[in-house]
């Protein structure tokens, strides 16, 4: 974790102890400020720095008052921290498993131990949030390709807009095969084997996050597409049933 990042946790947490006492067992940074498995950390200079502390108890009070503070750690660069009682954010990991594993696999802590333990994300709730999130961005497509009206631009742009959310989504699929992959023509081919289908249609979707797919290359694309999209919400859905 970089200096600036710890000290702002640090006065992060000087100012949660105010609020509860030794009522706070546990504060962690997470997100792009932690460090990855191989130590490095991504956060731009702009990245608000993350947090989520456990405490005793959480109760109005403690609510006002971090509200009362909440101007000034936005100032300082500190995103809104995530407060839990003791245990329920072990109690919320099957209804979050995406965004709380992803807690648990990228943290520090600045306080406390290790609050996570032995915690893991059981992997048919990360499967069923898979599969949320596959047939979601499948929606969105198809809605989005009703309110181009078969505008080639307008197409052009839902394809190159859903580029983000597929990589999330390919991200997710491979922690749940065990795999960390953040290269994009790895995260395709991945894709592409769970779904039977070619990994250039995922690759050329996700090539075009940096680059804006061109108008005529993204309403071309687009069939094979939603087509590679329903293969793979489906094929997520049969490992439930496996």
């Amino acid at each position: 974790m970089h200096a600036q990042a710890r000290r702002l946790a640090g006065e992060l947490a000087e100012e949660l102890r105010q609020v509860f006492g030794a009522g706070l067992t546990a504060l962690v940074v997470f997100g792009p400020h932690a460090p990855d498995e191989h130590g490095h950390v991504s956060a731009d200079d702009d990245d608000p720095v993350r947090t989520l502390a456990l405490v005793d108890r959480l109760d109005f009070a403690h609510l006002e008052s971090c509200a009362a503070r909440q101007r000034r750690w936005a100032r300082l660069g500190l995103a809104t921290p995530l407060l839990f009682a003791e245990d329920d954010f072990s109690r919320s990991l099957d209804a979050f498993p995406l965004e709380f594993g992803a807690i648990i696999n990228r943290h520090a802590v600045v306080v406390g131990r290790d609050p996570f333990g032995e915690l893991l994300v059981r992997p048919d709730d990360l499967r069923r949030a898979c599969e949320v999130q596959a047939r979601s961005h499948l929606l969105h497509l198809r809605e989005g390709y009703i309110e181009s009206a078969g505008d080639p631009s307008a197409i052009a742009r839902l394809v190159a807009d859903s580029a983000p959310a597929l990589e999330a989504l390919l991200v997710n699929l491979a922690l749940l095969d065990g795999s960390t992959i953040l290269d994009a023509a790895a995260l395709a081919d991945h894709a592409a084997g769970i779904a039977g289908m070619p990994a250039a249609v995922f690759g050329a979707v996700l090539t075009g996050r940096s680059s804006r797919v061109p108008m005529s290359d993204g309403a071309r694309l687009f069939p094979e597409y939603l087509a590679a999209m329903e293969a793979l919400a489906v094929a997520i859905d049969r490992r439930g049933h496996a």
